[in-house]
């Protein structure tokens, strides 16, 4: 029974991050991201401050949090471990576009020209970069515990990432249109040739 009512809680409680973000993303496009506090974005939201402090420490957080960590990590651990590093990264990270833009209403495309359009948020996606740099080298497990071979998947997952981000705002130019995992599996391919997974 404790189970059950642990899940309903992280139920909810995702419930509500999802709808403070939601709430904030739409003011930070409307009325500019400097031009919108924390206030604005709780009264839109019908929670008080506190509330948005609690699942968003900071402002920042409440445009650059997001799930796509865990989900890379997710697909990572699914992929076969016999195919090339860059190979098995990308294809986590095509992976993950897809399913963080299944059904979406446009919530990615505004993050991410909030993200790219401003300073302070460009400056704090660098640390972004590096956590999910992290969670990739974690999602290898026992591949990557040497030296040597963190070493290497950290290197590969960095490159991985600049190409991810090159498709990305190349994607946010362009207002959305096109598909996303292709755009990034187009990129990687352009790349890294053969050892990256092919676009549909």
């Amino acid at each position: 029974m404790s189970e059950r009512h642990s899940t309903l809680r992280e139920q909810r409680r995702s419930e509500t991050q999802r709808m403070i973000q939601a709430q904030a993303v739409r003011l930070f496009v409307a009325h500019g991201y400097d031009g919108t506090t924390v206030n604005d974005v709780a009264a839109a939201a019908g929670v008080s401050p506190m509330t948005v402090y609690r699942h968003f420490p900071t402002k920042e957080d409440l445009v650059l949090a997001d799930r796509n960590g865990p989900l890379v990590a997710e697909r990572l651990a699914a992929t076969p471990t016999g195919q090339p590093l860059v190979h098995r990264i990308g294809s986590a990270l095509v992976e993950s576009a897809r399913t963080l833009t299944a059904g979406d209403d446009g919530f990615l495309l505004a993050r991410l020209r909030l993200m790219i359009s401003t300073p302070a948020l460009r400056a704090r996606h660098l640390d972004n970069h590096h956590l999910l740099q992290q969670a990739i080298v974690d999602g290898l497990g026992d591949e990557a515990t040497d030296p040597e071979a963190a070493f290497r998947a950290t290197a590969a997952a960095s490159a991985c990432l600049a190409v991810m981000h090159t498709a990305l705002v190349r994607w946010a130019a362009d207002d959305g249109r096109g598909e996303l995992p292709a755009l990034i599996a187009s990129a990687l391919a352009a790349t890294f040739g053969d050892a990256a997974p092919r676009p549909d």
